[in-house]
């Protein structure tokens, strides 16, 4: 097809593949490394190959032309296979232009992940990796594919892009998809066969596959090709039914079903049917009749939705009418997201300009927008919705000719570094710059006299001209202003003495250079005067005595820790008479100290190397960590051959005595409280292994170490077990500790701690969090099966959600926050480190599932207040809405919701 664009990344020659598209390699278009990989069942030649790039702070773009006013699909495709040895699954950032697209998960070496975008182009677009948390950013390829009109035409298109989530053939034949040359725009179009979690589950009783060899009339050619209309599946016992994972959903999208008749029905029969969504009534008021609305046998109706609210998962249905002889019959549907387009800098014409006179600068070459989704390397940006360049670093990069006129026009610009280059003539006025505060062009080749313009910079603080070839006299106003000026090296450049208060410190001769050093020392040494030590505890109760830890500790407990007397322990106490838990670490008894305060206070029992030990990295951990989601350490005693660490006392005990404990009995908590409880886990779980310097792993985290304040809040607690990582190492060599049941498998076997343990174990909690079950047990997961994971994944797996959640919840939760949570946890608990995600990954899921347990809370108890407070993102927004709006309508537009035929 003329306008085909297919890149093969990473690839040396020309080549035809199997079905007749022609690729081309990469190498004048991008930088980078390559390599090749071998992957089984994989032969075709554009997977072979990939280009990565090192996992730094820069984006990588692929700057491609496009005709103006077209609309096209773009496709890009990652294949790992190990490529680089490490067995590090990648994780990275894709983009178009300024708008973030996807963030790659890599979860096997050898499937292909696939990302595709609909838009209309208006310029040149950009393809840009970038962020790269784990591993290095790569790319198998890149696709272009132009459409010939407007089958894909929105009212919206110039603000959303449409990210294609889901494009299915029903009832086809094999696992194969179907694509170029039976599509001849190249769109994939899957197999609802193929055999993927999560991905068509949930199907009804009675569901057969049909297909036929007589031609389809699709009316045009942009509609999906005839091989696709040609198959179907037809719900035999009156329903069709599926579950669908939707990529980047919750949100609003653009959803369309494809139905042609391709049975052979007698007079009388009939084939009359519904779309139904739950939550969604106002949707199934409209019926399908093929043969009636195609107006003839083998012939496309295409009835959908432009703009509908969908969640993340889909459970659809379509139902026979009650006067059909026939069930229904589906052919192909497809669902896209939209994509909220990013306008970009405002800086971004004018930035463009400028690298534009530099086409073989390494840094000219970064492309894509210039400040997002990260900055070019060599330049800052604000934080605004629409960012403003704020800071230009272009020190040393053998610039040469006049300063660029384009830098006076970046309003925003705060500092100017264009030191150390060979640039000539005067320096231009930038006045238009007001808030300019650093301009450095010393050690260049610049000539004239200095700009009267520069006194109209009223924040300018420093401004570096040294070695230079400036001349004429420096204005009175300059040196007049609060202002570092160094003006050394220019023997033409001289000074007059100012009538008024000088104020700036000007630095026109060698001994210059040693007035700033002077000044410099001494700013640090107040700002040194003036910092707090890390070891100070002022968020300890006032009247406690605070001393070094005693030696023995460890010599590695340098912080600062509160050291309570015996006898204060046992007037708390009441000498130790309510015991309130209990473990292998000893008992807990409750204590309330003279100032009011509730305390819990662990007296250690075991005198022994590894009990002392654990309680040396307690207090020598808690002493420098401090968060609202960790149990408050508060101190510790070492008297009287005891050693008792002392910790605010938690109200509502622990969160394995709510869900399968005594507590149990007197309420079951909702699903609401559990996610809150999940979030303020995972957030304390989060800043141990990334607000901690150096990462700190918990190494035991189970259901009695989170622990529940007054009002239900979560608090991580039990250091015993924990270690910090070390500096550069990826992970900790150590012996096996932590708990039968949340053990992490990987850890077990290489004896190799990582942060990635951590993140097993709180997936185990999840599940507990859902099922109401203990991580193990020996007769509530069947026969031949004691481990929740175990029995969690059969169950997920086959799309049966309802088996594993906890019957005490009563149905009082929405089932697609609840499959949010199932799905992530068994991310969470993946063989391999590498696959799991992030907790903060983990966290980001969990807030989001929150954000839609809000909506349903908030329709069940019919608060149309509440509701409208929802974020857009919530999948309860199930009415017509303009995707870019914030908040839903509380009304359906009817117009919308009927299915629209195109």
């Amino acid at each position: 097809m003329s306008g085909f664009v297919s890149l093969d990344c990473g690839g040396k020659e020309n080549f035809t593949d199997g079905i007749g598209l022609e690729w081309t390699p990469d190498n004048q278009l991008m930088f980078g490394e390559t390599a090749t990989i071998s992957v089984t069942n994989e032969t075709r030649k554009q997977y072979m190959s990939l280009r990565y790039f090192p996992a730094d702070n820069r984006k990588y773009c692929y700057t491609l032309d496009v005709r103006n006013r077209t609309r096209y699909l773009v496709r890009t495709t990652f294949l790992y296979g190990n490529f680089d040895s490490s067995n590090v699954y990648p994780k990275f950032d894709v983009s178009l232009g300024a708008t973030h697209w996807s963030t790659i998960v890599i979860s096997d070496a050898n499937t292909i992940e696939v990302r595709e975008l609909i838009f209309l182009a208006t310029s040149t677009i950009s393809v840009c990796l970038s962020n790269a948390t784990t591993g290095q950013p790569f790319i198998s390829t890149i696709e272009l594919r132009p459409f010939n009109g407007s089958i894909y035409y929105t009212e919206h298109e110039t603000q959303f892009f449409l990210s294609v989530s889901a494009r299915i053939n029903f009832g086809a034949v094999s696992q194969d998809p179907i694509r170029y040359p039976d599509d001849p725009f190249d769109r994939i179009w899957a197999s609802d066969s193929l055999k993927k979690a999560n991905y068509l589950v949930d199907v009804a009783a009675g569901t057969e596959k049909v297909s036929t060899k007589m031609p389809i009339n699709v009316n045009r050619d942009e509609r999906p090709p005839e091989k696709v209309m040609q198959t179907a599946v037809v719900g035999t016992k009156g329903s069709l039914t599926y579950r669908l994972n939707l990529e980047g959903f919750p949100g609003f999208g653009w959803a369309f079903s494809y139905f042609a008749e391709i049975e052979d029905l007698s007079p009388n029969d009939t084939r009359k049917f519904r779309l139904i969504l739950p939550g969604m009534p106002e949707v199934s008021k409209a019926m399908v009749n093929i043969q009636e609305n195609a107006q003839g046998k083998n012939r496309l109706y295409e009835p959908g939705f432009p703009n509908i609210s969908l969640p993340f998962v889909l459970n659809f249905e379509f139902g026979k009418t009650s006067d059909s002889s026939r069930g229904p019959l589906l052919n192909a549907m497809e669902i896209n997201r939209y994509l909220k387009i990013n306008g970009g800098s405002l800086d971004g014409t004018v930035i463009t300009s400028l690298v534009s006179q530099y086409p073989l600068a390494d840094w000219a070459r970064e492309g894509g927008d210039p400040c997002l989704p990260v900055p070019w390397s060599w330049l800052k940006c604000n934080s605004d919705p629409q960012p403003m360049i704020v800071s230009i670093i272009l020190s040393g990069k053998n610039l040469t000719g006049k300063i660029p006129l384009e830098l006076t026009k970046l309003l925003g610009l705060v500092e100017l570094w264009l030191d150390g280059n060979s640039l000539t003539g005067p320096i231009p006025d930038f006045t238009g710059c007001k808030d300019l505060k650093i301009i450095h062009l010393e050690n260049n080749r610049l000539t004239g006299e200095l700009p009267s313009s520069l006194m109209n910079l009223q924040n300018l603080k420093e401004l570096y001209l040294q070695n230079n070839m400036l001349s004429g006299t420096i204005p009175s106003g300059l040196l007049n202003k609060n202002l570092v000026l160094n003006y050394s090296g220019n023997i033409n450049l001289h000074s007059e003495r100012s009538r008024g208060k000088r104020t700036s410190i000007i630095i026109g001769a060698s001994v210059g250079a040693s007035v700033l050093l002077i000044a410099t020392m001494i700013c640090y040494l107040f700002m040194c005067r003036g910092k707090k030590k890390y070891s100070q505890r002022d968020d300890l109760p006032s009247g406690l005595p605070s001393q070094r830890l005693v030696s023995s500790l460890s010599d590695a407990s340098a912080e600062t820790a509160n050291c309570f007397a015996f006898a204060e322990i046992e007037d708390a106490t009441r000498r130790f008479d309510t015991i309130i838990g209990s473990g292998g670490f000893g008992v807990v008894y409750f204590g309330k100290m003279r100032d009011g305060k509730e305390v819990a206070v662990k007296v250690l029992t075991s005198n022994s190397y590894q009990g002392k030990r654990e309680f040396s990295n307690e207090v020598t951990l808690l002493s420098r960590i401090h968060h609202r989601n960790l149990v408050q350490f508060l101190g510790y005693c070492q008297e009287e051959g005891k050693s008792m660490l002392v910790y605010e006392f938690m109200h509502n005990g622990t969160l394995k005595e709510h869900l399968y404990g005594p507590l149990t009995r007197e309420t079951s908590i909702s699903w609401m409280k559990r996610l809150e409880i999940a979030e303020d886990a995972a957030k304390g779980i989060e800043y141990l292994h990334t607000g901690c310097v150096p990462t700190i792993i918990h190494r035991d985290l189970k259901s009695s170490n989170i622990l529940l304040d007054k009002h239900m809040r979560a608090k991580i607690s039990d250091f015993g077990l924990s270690k910090p990582t070390v500096d550069g190492a990826t992970h900790v060599s150590s012996v096996v500790r932590g708990t039968v049941g949340y053990l992490d498998p990987e850890y077990y076997i290489s004896q190799q701690l990582t942060d990635k343990s951590d993140v097993y174990s709180f997936g185990v909690i999840l599940l507990e969090l859902i099922s109401g079950q203990e991580a193990i047990s020996n007769k509530s997961f069947g026969v031949n099966c004691r481990n929740i994971v175990q029995w969690a994944k059969t169950q997920i797996e086959s799309g049966n959600i309802q088996g594993i959640i906890d019957p005490s919840m009563k149905n009082e939760f929405d089932i697609q926050s609840v499959w949010k949570i199932a799905e992530k946890a068994l991310m969470c608990v993946q063989p391999h480190g590498s696959m799991r995600p992030s907790i903060s990954v983990v966290l980001k899921e969990i807030q989001d599932a929150i954000l839609i347990e809000k909506g349903a809370n908030a329709a069940r108890e019919g608060n149309s207040d509440d509701l409208s407070r929802i974020s857009s993102n919530s999948s309860f927004n199930l009415g017509s809405i303009e995707p870019g709006a914030t908040e839903p309508y509380l009304s359906f537009d009817e117009s919308i919701l009927q299915p629209a035929a195109r």
